[in-house]
């Protein structure tokens, strides 16, 4: 089979593969998913151009790894304990402009991050301004201002 029909293949099996596994933006995803892509990159880049004849071998790869993703975040809906222990829990670094040693030393997370992140989503300068910067699940920072007056 010409690698060009290979690829064509493969690209419509993953777009349908993908689309009944159902939608998320880029900002949700998750370490988890983060790997199951690289794992479906590896698997089809070897189906597309290896020696390998079979396209049917990554096709059910590729739809056990999804399915065990949907499963598991099956599963982390109905078991809070369960999403804790794989995804654990967003953490308080910054309260009403101080920031709490403890959580940054754990998190390895510096003043200077969490100025980065109050420029870019508040326009914010000082860390008086911050009301709570939230080390969030999925590793960003989010900024809850100071009200003003």
């Amino acid at each position: 089979m010409s690698p060009v029909l290979r690829v064509a293949l493969v690209y419509l099996f993953l777009m349908l593969l993908f689309r009944l596994a159902g939608r998320r933006t880029l900002a949700d995803v998750s370490p988890f998913d983060f790997v199951l892509l690289l794992i479906i990159s590896e698997l089809v880049q070897q189906a597309i151009v290896a020696d390998d004849p079979s396209l049917t071998n990554a096709a059910i790869l590729c739809a056990t790894l999804v399915a065990l993703d949907i499963g598991l975040s099956l599963w982390k809906q109905r078991s809070p304990r369960f999403e804790h222990m794989l995804e654990g829990r967003a953490v308080l670094l910054v309260e009403h402009g101080e920031p709490l040693p403890d959580a940054l030393s754990k998190m390895r997370i510096d003043e200077r991050d969490i100025l980065a992140a109050a420029r870019l989503s508040q326009g914010l300068e000082r860390m008086d301004q911050i009301r709570f910067a939230v080390l969030e699940k999925s590793g960003g920072i989010s900024i809850v201002p100071e009200r003003d007056g």
